[in-house]
């Protein structure tokens, strides 16, 4: 374990401190961890942002903009079964600080802080499926006294509540993912340049999709949609980034509908949003999105957007994008038609609807407004308005 019992924390008792625990950093959740952290800046409230797994990276520590990083440096099997380990250690941490409350992202990381007595934690959930075992049930439900649950979408908290439902409704509640609209628009690559890189045609005008080659993300029914357009448009590309155990049998398919030389993978890119300049359209046709950051990304860069209308994809788009029915081509086929229609004027104000949707509902200062008036956080708001007001607002 890294830096965990200074004499210095000793010193930092009187202070209030958040605890915020993580089963590991790989994406997106030492992002997922940045978002949590800034909630709390010009709080008083200070961040202590602890990894279950994963050994000690200091460009990690770096990136979550917490006030401590601390990496206990477990590995994924020492974190199955009962975790007696895991629970002793969090449990010294918090015996070292005055830790608040904690926030802790998936189920295992719940399970843990939740046998830390008196700790008051909000659990947050970022997939479907979450409670369905009925251990976890069992296990969630005796300890609803100190435990709030966080869903990051309307659809996640309403699965989560289907779940649960003798648990206290009002104490499970969505709270957005959120992006850093101007850091993500200040590494974008501008249209040429990510042209070059992804060797794409500089006339071409380019439908993109990225995401894992998965039954769950459906790129099949694009490639459908595509090769029914592609005739009448010769200058339409379209390219899927992103790699998974489906690629060969994607291939095969842009193969058989006549449309492999207009078709590119790229397979997974590090970072793949800075390139999002090169497409002129962004098509997410996945069937089960708890969320959808990618939507956020695209977002950013301004692309019209067509996505299947499940999962949580309307509340993120709202108005400022086109939605299609789970795996109906001709649907996406017309959307796609629709989008080759528009016009310059059109684009810009689909683009400004988009910048206004970011800011409005999922900009760390917006979320920020909405978790400082959930109902079971007001116990922590102390009476020297340490949370301003303009910040209170949703």
């Amino acid at each position: 374990m890294v830096g965990c019992f200074s004499a210095a924390m000793a010193e930092e008792k009187q202070e209030k401190w958040v605890l915020q625990l993580c089963h590991g950093y790989d994406m997106p959740f030492s992002d997922v961890a940045r978002q949590y952290a800034a909630l709390f800046s010009g709080t008083g409230y200070k961040v202590a942002t602890v990894f279950l797994t994963g050994n000690k990276n200091e460009q990690i520590a770096q990136s979550v903009s917490s006030d401590d990083v601390i990496f206990l440096e477990n590995t994924s099997r020492d974190i199955r079964g009962l975790k007696l380990k895991q629970i002793r250690q969090v449990r010294q941490l918090c015996a070292a600080r005055n830790y608040q409350f904690c926030i802790a992202h998936r189920f295992k990381a719940v399970y843990i802080a939740s046998h830390v007595s008196r700790l008051f934690v909000i659990g947050v959930q970022h997939a479907f499926g979450g409670y369905e075992r009925w251990t976890r049930r069992f296990y969630i439900q005796r300890k609803q006294k100190n435990l709030a649950l966080i869903g990051v979408s309307d659809a996640i908290r309403n699965d989560i509540r289907s779940s649960l439902p003798e648990f206290t409704s009002q104490k499970i509640v969505t709270l957005y993912n959120r992006i850093d609209i101007n850091k993500h628009k200040s590494q974008l690559i501008d249209r040429e340049q990510a042209r070059n890189r992804l060797k794409l045609p500089k006339d071409a005008f380019v439908f993109a999709n990225v995401g894992r080659l998965h039954p769950d993300k459906d790129q099949s029914t694009l490639l459908k949609a595509f090769s029914r357009i592609s005739s009448d448009y010769p200058k339409a590309f379209l390219v899927i980034m992103g790699k998974g155990r489906l690629e060969a049998s994607l291939k095969q398919e842009a193969e058989s509908l006549g449309i492999k030389y207009r078709t590119l993978f790229t397979g997974a890119i590090l970072e793949a949003s800075r390139y999002f300049r090169a497409f002129d359209s962004f098509i997410l046709p996945s069937n089960h999105e708890p969320f959808g950051m990618v939507l956020l990304e695209a977002m950013v860069a301004g692309l019209p957007i067509a996505a299947c209308n499940t999962g949580a994809v309307p509340e993120v788009i709202g108005n400022t994008g086109m939605k299609f029915h789970l795996g109906d081509v001709s649907e996406l086929s017309e959307l796609m038609r629709n989008i080759l229609g528009l016009s310059n004027k059109q684009k810009a104000e689909i683009s400004q609807r988009m910048e206004d949707r970011l800011f409005n509902y999922f900009s760390d200062d917006a979320v920020k407004g909405v978790f400082w008036n959930l109902p079971f956080i007001q116990p922590f708001v102390d009476e020297n308005n340490t949370v301003h007001e303009q910040e209170m607002v949703h």
